[in-house]
């Protein structure tokens, strides 16, 4: 695995809906990286998918964090979907080419937020790795309804070859240094407060 590169990078963020979205392990933490990561893939001007898990059954997406992907300057992509894992829709594979055009599977670096760690997530990152991108989990914008469904799908996306990260790593990797024009707002962006 390498450093994240932003002109190699497509932010995934799964299925932040409903009443699930409050269910899962430490859903405010959950979400404001998420936030966090939807403002920094837009200052990098790194494309977004964001996914919905049968959106009629389960609900939309946390209205704060479709407000702030509605809003984005980057591309971005929505996709719903009845297959768990993100790769099980068809037309997932065409928005990865479509977010990063011409660059093949093995070259593209896909960051991952969402819920739920065990299934959707799990099934998407395990899909992503057999097909040849590269893989970044963020930790601390991945969770499940319980720990334990948590931290044993992070470890099982790790021993299957997916890097585990956090959205600070993932904000100093696209900047790279100091001297990157979107420094100072990511510097601004990440004094904002830890996540809970």
């Amino acid at each position: 695995m390498s450093l994240l590169d932003p002109a190699r990078s497509i932010l995934v963020v799964i299925d932040l809906q409903g009443k699930l979205v409050h269910m899962v392990h430490r859903p405010s933490r959950v979400l404001e990286t998420s936030r966090r990561l939807l403002k920094l893939a837009d200052l990098f001007q790194v494309p977004v998918i964001l996914t919905e898990q049968y959106p009629k059954g389960i609900g939309p997406t946390e209205a704060g964090l479709r407000d702030l992907f509605e809003g984005l300057t980057t591309p971005r992509f929505h996709l719903e979907k009845t297959a768990f894992g993100c790769c099980g829709d068809p037309s997932f594979e065409s928005l990865l080419a479509q977010a990063r055009p011409g660059l093949e599977p093995a070259r593209r670096q896909v960051v991952i937020a969402g819920i739920e760690a065990h299934v959707c997530v799990l099934q998407t990152v395990l899909e992503l790795l057999a097909s040849g991108h590269e893989v970044h989990v963020c930790w601390d914008a991945v969770s499940g309804r319980g720990e334990e469904h948590r931290r044993h799908a992070l470890e099982r996306m790790a021993t299957a070859g997916a890097t585990l990260t956090n959205h600070e790593s993932v904000a100093f990797e696209w900047a790279r240094t100091k001297d990157h024009p979107a420094f100072k707002a990511l510097s601004a962006l990440l004094k904002e407060g830890q996540p809970e």
